[in-house]
């Protein structure tokens, strides 16, 4: 193989807010495999700023190196250079073990845009998604909310925490009064917003609105504090940042056991690739923990190989995925939104076109 790394500089469509603040870009590095015979893989190494372990300048050093080490091996099938690459990046680099990993996947696949077969590439079945509200001022949240519905979702998740809290409750309140929780489901993220005793008032009042999850209300790290909230709360938490940091099998039972969530949030991207994810998943489900999987602004290239990889464990619960439409220039992938579910149209025959090109057109 030979490989190249390729910087992508990807521009929000508006002001991107959470508690931690306001993003109007970001860089994420494309990682294109190829050989003499003409076969192609694509994967996408996405560090989010101020949050990804891999938020920092050493990144494309280390993804050189490791790719450079990588396409000097020679590999029998797929599961062996994947657990070469599980054994050789580094832990620290969460999202660029979920970029080589699947531009492994991509590859070694006989279509690589497909990474992952089920009825979901095939354009049969779509994956319900809930829409997001980013933060801002109260009217352009409320116009996001307009949108979702007018989408046709039935799943909205708001982000809290930027903004007094009241003024947050009052929104969801008159969301609640318009459709009951049988009707539209109500999801909120606080991104760590909160401290644990500012959290309960918060859970006590999403309650009474019938929310049905709250993802991380506290700052990772914090086990003991985290433990009581999701004993006590009358509203389910789900863990999202605390999950990143924690790499072994061991770690992550510890602290599935220690805080027993209602929930766990997968971002492949942040918890070290699709295989660690995995392993998140089959610990969390032998504890009845249930989970969705959730996109982490990649392009649509991370989103593809997310999406797909979701598809295989056929959810039930709305998921995370629909951040594709957040760049005006986002990657050119068959992937759509319709009545709140994301579907994909692969054509059945693999594409030809040299990938570099796609960021020569953007």
């Amino acid at each position: 193989m030979n490989y190249r790394l390729i910087p992508y500089t990807l521009h929000f469509k508006f002001k991107a807010g959470t508690s931690r603040g306001y993003l109007t870009q970001k860089t994420s590095y494309f990682i294109i495999l190829n050989d003499a015979h003409g076969r192609q893989g694509i994967g996408e190494a996405a560090p989010v700023p101020g949050l990804s372990p891999d938020d920092h300048p050493h990144l494309p050093k280390q993804a050189h190196q490791l790719l450079g080490e990588l396409c000097r091996q020679t590999f029998d099938s797929l599961d062996e250079a994947l657990q070469w690459v599980a054994a050789h990046c580094p832990h620290g680099f969460p999202s660029l073990r979920f970029g080589v990993e699947t531009a492994l996947r991509s590859f070694w696949a006989s279509h690589p845009l497909v990474l992952f077969d089920s009825p979901f590439v095939q354009g049969k079945q779509g994956i319900p998604i809930n829409g997001l509200v980013w933060m801002g001022n109260l009217d352009f949240m409320q116009e996001q909310i307009e949108e979702k519905l007018q989408q046709g979702f039935r799943c909205i998740k708001m982000k809290i925490g930027a903004l007094e809290v009241e003024k947050e409750l009052d929104l969801l309140r008159k969301l609640r009064q318009r459709f009951s929780a049988d009707a539209l489901t109500l999801r909120v993220d606080a991104n760590g917003a909160f401290d644990s005793k500012q959290a309960m008032p918060v859970l006590e009042a999403l309650a009474q609105l019938e929310v049905h999850s709250i993802e991380q209300p506290i700052r990772p790290g914090q086990w003991d504090a985290m433990a009581r909230l999701c004993q006590e709360s009358p509203t389910p938490i789900a863990l999202d940042e605390e999950l990143i940091g924690i790499h072994t099998r061991e770690e992550k039972r510890q602290l599935l056991e220690h805080i027993h969530p209602h929930y766990i949030i997968l971002k492949p991207t942040l918890t070290g690739g699709l295989e660690a994810a995995n392993e998140w998943i089959r610990l969390a489900e032998s504890m009845d923990i249930g989970w969705w999987a959730t996109s982490a602004l990649e392009s649509n290239v991370g989103l593809n190989a997310i999406s797909q990889w979701t598809a295989t464990w056929a959810p039930k619960l709305p998921q995370g995925l629909g951040t594709g439409q957040l760049y005006h220039n986002n990657l050119p992938l068959p992937l759509e939104i319709h009545t709140g579910q994301l579907y994909a149209h692969f054509d059945p025959t693999p594409p030809v076109a040299d990938f570099e090109q796609w960021f020569n057109t953007q």
